[in-house]
């Protein structure tokens, strides 16, 4: 899935913020029982837990018919699709069905290796597992050892993709640049910017209204367990990446007993006070501090990209670049939220340092195309619009229904009009794809409380402690909740998916885990990786 999401209603093209993790690292009506601490019927004893129950035993019997993927899905043999049919009420398990797309490579070790699926999700809300066989058939090198002994399996969760797909906007639309300034300048500029995302509200009920309530993390928790059963696993392995990681905490707390291996990279603040409004206000200031840090790296490399030799100077050059295309869109396309949906993949991964420092430089020499064919909507590429606007959907879908958001402008605005001064760079970009979920048209749930159920098995965690997507408190608190855990730190990195990057130190632990289900007897903390060179 393409990692830039434009988000057309709101005026602001930017990604959505934890959607990033379903690049992994490139190298993209249920009640109210939900979210309970005890006070009313739990999980367990919940109509949908018991349709769940319902649901995967069914899936244990039908299994799946594996086939070649189709043609147009662009995954190549060996890999195999299928897929799995679930309750799109789970309250109503013989209501409503959808099916989920799901692929495999089997395992490449022998008989006595093979120690059942490992079945993966990038992150979003919205993103795609399905390309997480080919890193068996790339030869990926870290994942060499672990694909001895497991299938690689992904899937793409409801909504998503294949998966019958939601739709908030039409994507030709949804992708047209260039959209308004995230940034206002008055209150008008903020009155059109709420008008623009009660109407992208107002689309998704209107395109995939039946979807909506039952677009929740919770959901795609029981998808995951009915999943497991169809793979004839007991229990199931799972490493969750950014959004993956709040899948992966809430079904460690439905389902302790049916994890065997979890990992968690970059992790969501499980905390029900952070689910999600706190949790992207959270992300705006660590985002600030990721973009220094990448400007720093800018400047100490001024001889490659000619941007100036310190933090300040890249500062300026930037400032002045986001003057301009305000003033007039670039190419008549880049104007400033465009300029920020392409610079901010620079804060989220240390692969696109280079990248984006190279089309920065190229601009301030003279070369304005370069900055255009990076920045610039494609209108030709139809499959990648409707991918875009598919998984911005989905973001919106199951933020938005998974919890409470304030409904009063005033909060909104006075929370970022606060936070804007300190962290300019994504405060309002951010605030305005997120706005949808103040005027949202289905039913918000109360999140579930994580917390370790009986039966839960030692759960890895892994971070860096300057991640802009998912701050360093996330991991922190799900080690928390999650007792047994163990957490490894990447000190002084910040790129978003950290067992995606090559760090022995974390590498070797993550395979030792997932091989033997050992996580040391003490947290670790690792250096980080290498800094990425012009």
């Amino acid at each position: 899935m393409r990692r830039v999401t434009a988000f057309g209603s709101a005026g602001a093209l930017v990604t959505a913020t934890l959607i990033a993790g379903a690049v992994a690292a490139p190298t993209a009506n249920a009640d109210i029982r939900h979210g309970q601490s005890g006070r009313t019927a739990p999980y367990s004893h919940s109509s949908q837990a018991r349709g769940a129950e319902l649901a995967a035993a069914r899936a244990a019997k039908a299994g799946i018919d594996w086939q070649d993927c189709p043609a147009d899905w662009g995954i190549a043999k060996p890999i195999q699709c299928g897929w799995v049919t679930v309750p799109l009420d789970y309250a109503k398990p013989d209501g409503k069905k959808i099916k989920l797309a799901v692929d495999r490579i089997g395992s490449t070790g022998t008989k006595a290796e093979r120690q059942g699926a490992l079945v993966y999700n990038p992150g979003g809300p919205g993103g795609s597992g399905l390309r997480f066989p080919t890193r068996v058939t790339n030869k990926n090198p870290l994942w060499v050892n672990t694909s001895k002994a497991y299938d690689f399996v992904g899937f793409d969760p409801r909504g998503v993709g294949h998966s019958a797909p939601i739709s908030c906007a039409d994507p030709q639309e949804f992708v047209k640049a260039p959209k308004l300034d995230p940034v206002p300048d008055s209150e008008a500029d903020k009155r059109v910017q709420r008008k623009l995302a009660a109407e992208y509200a107002d689309g998704c009920a209107e395109r995939s209204g039946a979807m909506l309530p039952q677009m929740t993390t919770p959901n795609t928790v029981r998808d995951l367990d009915v999943i497991r059963a169809a793979l004839g696993e007991r229990k199931l392995n799972f490493l969750g990446v950014s959004y993956g990681t709040y899948i992966a905490a809430v079904y460690g707390t439905l389902y302790p007993d049916h994890v065997r291996r979890m990992i968690a990279d970059s992790v969501v603040n499980p905390s029900r006070e952070k689910i999600w409004y706190e949790a992207n206000l959270d992300q705006d200031v660590a985002f600030e501090t990721r973009w220094k840090d990448w400007q720093d790296w800018v400047a100490r490399n001024d001889a490659s990209f000619h941007l100036g030799d310190t933090r300040a100077k890249v500062q300026d050059q930037w400032l002045k670049l986001r003057a301009t295309a305000k003033e007039n869109p670039i190419g008549g396309l880049v104007g400033p939220a465009e300029l920020i949906s392409f610079f901010q993949s620079a804060p989220y991964y240390d692969s696109s340092w280079v990248p984006v420092a190279t089309v920065f430089g190229k601009y301030v020499a003279g070369d304005t195309q370069a900055l255009v064919d990076a920045a610039a909507p494609d209108l030709t590429d139809t499959a990648g619009n409707i991918a875009s606007e598919n998984g911005n959907a989905v973001y919106t879908a199951v933020e938005c229904t998974d919890a409470k958001w304030p409904t009063s402008w005033k909060k909104w605005d006075r929370d970022n009009s606060k936070l804007h001064k300190d962290y300019p760079f994504m405060t309002w970009a951010n605030a305005w794809l997120n706005l949808p979920c103040a005027t949202w048209p289905a039913k918000q749930q109360t999140p579930p409380t994580v917390k370790t159920g009986k039966g839960l098995p030692p759960v890895l965690i892994v971070q860096s402690t300057r991640d802009a997507a998912t701050p360093y408190e996330g991991a922190v608190e799900l080690h928390k909740r999650f007792k047994g855990s163990r957490l490894i730190t990447e000190k002084g990195a910040g790129s978003h998916g950290v067992t995606g990057l090559t760090n022995p130190c974390v590498n070797e632990k993550v395979e030792t885990y997932l091989l033997t289900g050992k996580v040391g007897a003490v947290d670790v903390t690792c250096a980080p990786h290498a800094t990425p060179k012009p």
